[in-house]
């Protein structure tokens, strides 16, 4: 299941056609999303997922937002920070603006029937086709694993078991998720065929291409939670300023968005855009000549002021520790029930209740 241009301009425009579908009728959507508790989750995040998800909330799309605490276990093993890490994700979920009253927070471990759907749907998917899935490749070549272990060669099935617990029909994904989420389409197709002929039980869920560009990182890299390359929403003005300073940049003195040719001005450019509502080219003009240490001012200055109230609101949520507990303990028992109802609904239709 290679991602192909041609596949990626499929789903671009079919994320283009849901887009007008869920202006119209934004109650006929449920999505699943969520991010793994393995680090603060950082501006790249917040650009990337957080801010659509606040809204499409907010459009009135029924969002269910994954801990995935199951697969943080992937690549590496578990640890006793877990449970601060699980905590710090839901306490960044809140302050961005997702709503507990609106949105469904749970965590992966807490929600026994989406676990076990993955044993059916295992019996509907091939060895070869799970190592095809270059998504897993990848994923593990930057992990640095000598060898994959059987979890993260099962998780585009465990991703499935997520989605179709719910039954979400809208997955939002950057083009590198797509082959995960065809996996998904493909479970459900055949679960239809071989259980539900008649009258299909699981939707087949949709991507929702998110049209954020990539933030490169502070050290020219991919921006990402392991290599402390990122500013993390929850840092505060001192910190910001600290890891700006660091960031790469070049020797030119005139300021010029050229993603190719200066890949950490243009990143930081991008950063203070998106921060600023504005395009790489204006912050590029309105600094001109005045080099790299305008342009790290300008970046910090633009990036405190765009989460001073995030940052606020974060602080007071990090410091109710029972507030965040409660959220997570609510949300995982609507995901039990809804998971609850479609694990009893599948052994239904596969005859093997008795």
């Amino acid at each position: 299941m290679p991602i192909t241009t041609s596949s990626v301009r499929t789903s671009q425009q079919r994320s283009a056609r849901l887009e007008r579908a869920i202006e119209r009728q934004p109650g006929a959507f449920r999505i699943l999303t969520g991010d793994r508790p393995t680090g603060a989750l950082h501006v790249g995040h917040y650009f990337g997922t957080l801010q659509n998800r606040v809204r499409l909330q907010n459009a009135g799309v029924e969002l269910f937002v994954l801990v995935a605490d199951y697969q943080a276990i992937t690549d590496r093993p578990g640890s006793a920070a877990l449970r601060r890490h699980v905590m710090d994700l839901v306490a960044d979920y809140l302050a961005v603006g997702i709503d507990p009253g609106k949105a469904v927070i749970f965590a992966h471990s807490q929600v026994p029937a989406l676990n076990q759907l993955m044993l059916p749907f295992l019996s509907l998917v091939s060895v070869a086709e799970l190592r095809r899935n270059p998504t897993v490749k990848d994923e593990a070549a930057a992990a640095g694993l000598a060898g994959m272990t059987a979890l993260m060669f099962t998780y585009p099935v465990h991703q499935a078991a997520d989605i179709l617990s719910c039954h979400a029909n809208l997955v939002p994904v950057g083009k590198d998720q797509l082959p995960h989420l065809e996996l998904t389409r493909v479970i459900a197709r055949r679960f239809n065929e071989r259980y539900s002929p008649g009258q299909p039980y699981f939707p087949e869920p949709e991507a929702l291409l998110s049209a954020a560009p990539l933030l490169v990182g502070l050290d020219g890299r991919k921006m990402g939670k392991s290599f402390n390359n990122s500013v993390r929403i929850r840092a505060t003005a001192d910190e910001t300023a600290a890891l700006v300073a660091r960031a790469k940049t070049d020797s030119e003195r005139v300021i010029s968005y050229e993603p190719d040719r200066r890949p950490g001005v243009a990143g930081l450019l991008l950063m203070a855009a998106l921060c600023r509502d504005q395009s790489p080219q204006q912050v590029a003009e309105e600094i001109g000549g005045r080099g790299a240490a305008a342009l790290k001012t300008a970046v910090t200055d633009a990036i405190n002021q765009r989460f001073a109230d995030i940052r606020t609101r974060r602080a007071e949520l990090a410091a109710d520790p029972g507030y965040l507990s409660s959220v997570l303990a609510a949300g995982n028992e609507k995901a039990a029930a809804t998971a609850g109802q479609t694990l009893a609904d599948v052994a239904e239709l596969m005859h093997n209740r008795y």
